[in-house]
């Protein structure tokens, strides 16, 4: 053949063509056998898949009627020496089981709408649901979209009991068998039945199980009185009963009632007549104040007790994927044993320290809380508070404060809103009436070693209910001068190269962020101040130029790592104010909320630990009845300060007891002591914060109305006779506070903070000046005192001297000598060097 130019592109073509064929073939084979391997695969796992659901299926506990029904076994809690001090059980939990026929048509209705619509019609799970729920999790990558029905959480809260879901395979494991079971039981019982065990189990908030409890902690009323508008509040916080919780987040809850309600709606269980009416009923004015009705329950947990139960139930939601109605199912009837930190001797002495009413000033008070609820004569129902009590008290000239002299003052003040009210033709349907004791108190006792809490007290006076109002752990208060050290004098010391002798002027001074100005609770100056002298005395000036040297940021971050979780980091705008507590008055605890007495003790347990700090815990561990540890709570510590930056701030609050503005928290003992006081300058809040060697301890009083008063002290006399009998009753040994290594001492000018100079500093018109200052290695002064200086006068002129002033006509004086940006008058005023002496001498010589 001729290989032309035609026939060589025609043979490239053949071969191309048959390469392609063979390439076809190749492939096709190819496809074939990756089809056969991918089908045995699938296959296999199907079979590997059947096999996993089978072996789950064969573990999968069977189930009856009775299986379902609400029971448990009690759950014990010890002290920190392994002695009995509460057992929990259904008897004592939340829960008051009440039959489908007293719970009304549309609290059931409400609870379908939002949790399971075709729970009439389906088998126990629900298809739609759970095909809806797998293309949410694939979507957001999470495995808890729901899809669960009523029947099949009835199950996971009765009958599955305490079994971890941290895992995948573990929440997988735990969804079959829902199925599984919930596909049995629709077999064996009633939806009525059902429905009624799932309305007296579910968790909604508060530490209230079932519907009956719920609807006396939150309106103060039998379940079968609940309104429409009621009954949607309480189907909205199933979902999450701390987030949808009404009385601490119900703008969160009233947008969930509102998907409720329209449910109702499109379901047709409800009228867009009744949807109207119900969503402009003003429940959530009420909810707050019901909430205070006391729980069934016969006797209160303590307030240790309370923020126990809380920690538990977190850490059971966070480290083993609980919900919160499997948490409290688990503490209330679980049978665990919680090995708690409270030592039993120090709880006792805090409680009866506490509530000796010898401690407190003449003038106890008492504060009203005060709810009725009315039935009017066109059928609807009305909820007033103290508020409106306290309206009808000024209408009248009853007097303008909800804080009575006694009990029996407040009691007829409401007897007479009462009948005014009935005046009206209204019915009472319900009343609760309380007062609490004023003024109250919080204690916090700390081991400073470990971060266990060994002691709470969250008021004095009667606890009438259980997870209530906790002072110590859940109310936050402005800190005063607590504050001082931890945010300014803190990482002065520890990070800015600042020491106890530092010396700043308390001078007249103004915020550099607000223009607004600074006074001392002492109402004057004091002049040229050492950083000791300010924690010692509680200068503020002092502490608002420190801070602002610092920088607020720098000091924001310092709190933060201390543990505090109240403050505000970022700015945020409401009715027109900005909030943020990254400011100048951080220094002197002037905070958009304020924080917990816990916090704030355990803040100071980490400089009594030598800088070290402890999330505090209120147990160590947590074990199921068959012997399991669930909870094991290690002791987790971090370096947040530099020890000798500890032992610094140590010495000096050492000084605030022993001569400075806590002299009234001395100890009995001769065991050493350091701490801190704080006032608002408001007098609503009094606090000291302190500790020995060996336990640290905060306590609060103030009233719950904020109100001023005069404390007498009382909150620093408390928290002495609490650490005194610690101290007796544990027999401790007196021992000193650790001193490092590396500390050492110089004698300095408290008016420079610089070396003393002899002769000089010593010679103040007022006194020595020198004192003896601890410093770390490297930062002792290397420069003497430029604040003071002596001048010879001549004894004729009272001048500067000349050379021709006799030598026996002269006589040596010492003065200050100011720097020029300070201003105003000050305790150093009358002792400044005058300005004449800088260009005259004397004039009779």
């Amino acid at each position: 053949m001729k290989y032309t130019k035609q026939n060589i592109q025609r043979k490239r073509s053949e071969l191309s063509s048959d390469k392609i064929r063979r390439n076809s073939s190749l492939s096709l084979f190819l496809i074939k056998y990756a089809l056969i391997i991918s089908i045995a695969f699938i296959v296999a796992a199907f079979g590997l898949g059947v096999g996993f659901v089978r072996g789950i299926l064969k573990t999968t506990p069977t189930i009856t009627k009775d299986s379902v029904h609400s029971k448990g076994y009690i759950t014990t809690i010890y002290d920190n020496k392994g002695n009995t001090v509460k057992t929990l059980s259904d008897h004592d939990s939340n829960r008051i089981y009440t039959p489908l026929s007293d719970i009304p048509e549309d609290l059931q209705n409400a609870f379908i709408a939002i949790e399971d619509e075709r729970f009439y019609s389906h088998n126990g799970i629900d298809l739609y649901s759970i095909i809806r729920a797998t293309f949410l999790g694939i979507k957001n990558k999470s495995l808890s979209q729901g899809g669960s029905t009523i029947t099949q959480q009835l199950i996971k809260n009765n009958v599955l009991g305490i079994q971890p879901e941290k895992t995948t395979i573990e929440r997988i494991e735990r969804k079959i068998k829902e199925q599984s079971l919930a596909l049995e039981l629709e077999k064996k019982a009633s939806k009525q039945y059902i429905l009624e065990e799932y309305l007296n189990a579910i968790n909604l908030g508060e530490g209230t199980l079932g519907v009956q409890t719920a609807s006396q902690k939150y309106f103060n009323k039998d379940v079968s009185d609940l309104t429409l508008s009621e009954c949607a509040v309480l189907a909205s916080i199933t979902k999450n009963p701390t987030r949808l919780n009404p009385i601490t987040h119900p703008e969160r809850n009233a947008s969930r009632r509102l998907i409720v309600l329209q449910n109702m709606v499109d379901q047709h269980y409800i009228t867009k007549k009744e949807y109207k009416e119900a969503i402009s009923d003003n429940v959530y004015t009420r909810i707050k104040k019901n909430a205070a009705k006391a729980s069934n329950q016969k006797k209160a947990n303590t307030y240790f007790e309370d923020a126990l139960i809380l920690q538990v139930v977190k850490d059971l939601k966070t480290q083993l994927g609980y919900d919160e109605t499997k948490a409290y199912n688990a503490i209330y009837s679980g049978g665990l044993k919680i090995y708690s930190t409270q030592d039993s001797e120090i709880q006792k002495i805090a409680d009866q320290t506490a509530n000796d009413a010898s401690n407190y000033p003449k003038d106890t008070k008492v504060a009203l809380t005060y709810t009725l609820t009315v039935r009017n004569a066109d059928n609807t129902d009305v909820t007033y508070s103290e508020n409106n009590v306290l309206t009808y008290m000024k209408e009248h000239q009853l007097g303008s404060s909800l804080i009575f002299p006694n009990e029996s003052k407040a009691k007829e003040v409401t007897l007479k809103f009462k009948e005014s009210i009935k005046r009206t033709g209204a019915t009472i349907i319900g009343e609760f009436f309380q007062t609490a004791i004023q003024p109250q108190v919080s204690i916090t006792v700390i081991n400073q070693s470990d971060g266990s809490v060994e002691a709470l007290v969250g008021g004095r006076g009667t606890k009438y209910s259980s997870l209530t109002l906790n002072r110590a752990t859940a109310t936050t208060r402005q800190p005063g001068s607590t504050f001082k050290t931890l945010s300014a004098f803190l990482p002065a010391l520890d990070q800015k190269d600042m020491t106890l002798a530092t010396v700043y002027d308390d001078a007249p001074y103004n915020y550099l962020d607000t223009n607004r100005p600074i006074r001392n609770y002492y109402k004057n100056y004091r002049g040229y101040s050492t950083i000791r002298s300010a924690i010692t005395d509680s200068m503020n000036v002092v502490a608002a130029k420190t801070i602002a040297d610092v920088t607020p940021k720098t000091a924001f971050e310092y709190l933060t790592n201390l543990g505090f979780t109240t403050l505000v980091s970022s700015q945020s705008t409401f009715e027109g104010t900005t909030y943020s507590d990254i400011n100048q008055s951080l220094a002197l605890g002037g905070l958009t909320y304020g924080v917990t007495n816990l916090e704030l003790t355990n803040a100071y347990a980490s400089i009594a630990n030598g800088g070290v700090y402890h999330t505090p815990k209120l147990y160590t561990r947590v074990v199921d009845q068959n012997g399991n540890v669930l909870l094991n709570n290690h002791t987790t510590s971090t370096r947040v300060m530099k020890e000798n930056t500890a032992f610094l701030l140590t010495s000096a609050m050492e000084d605030v007891i022993s001569k400075g503005t806590g002299k009234d928290a001395k100890l009995s003992s001769s065991m050493p002591s350091a701490g801190k006081s704080g006032t608002t300058t408001n007098n609503y809040d009094y606090w000291f914060s302190g500790y020995t060697p060996y336990h640290t301890a905060s306590v609060w009083m103030g009233y719950d109305l904020n109100t001023d008063f005069k404390s007498e002290n009382t909150h620093k006399k408390i928290w002495s006779k609490i650490m005194s009998q610690i101290i007796e009753k544990k027999d401790e040994k007196k021992t000193d506070f650790s001193r490092p290594a590396n500390i050492v001492t110089a004698k300095i000018c408290k008016k420079s903070g610089k070396l003393a100079i002899p002769g000089i500093c010593d010679h103040d018109p007022r006194g020595s000046m020198v004192v003896t200052e601890y410093f770390t290695k490297g930062t002792v002064p290397k420069q003497t005192c430029d604040t003071h200086v002596a001048i010879e006068l001549c004894k004729t002129s009272k001048q500067p001297v000349n050379d021709n002033c006799p030598k026996t006509g002269r006589t040596k004086k010492v003065y200050i000598v100011r720097k020029k940006n300070s201003r105003g008058k000050t305790a150093d005023t009358p002792y400044l060097l005058p300005k004449e002496y800088a260009s005259t001498t004397c004039s009779s010589h």
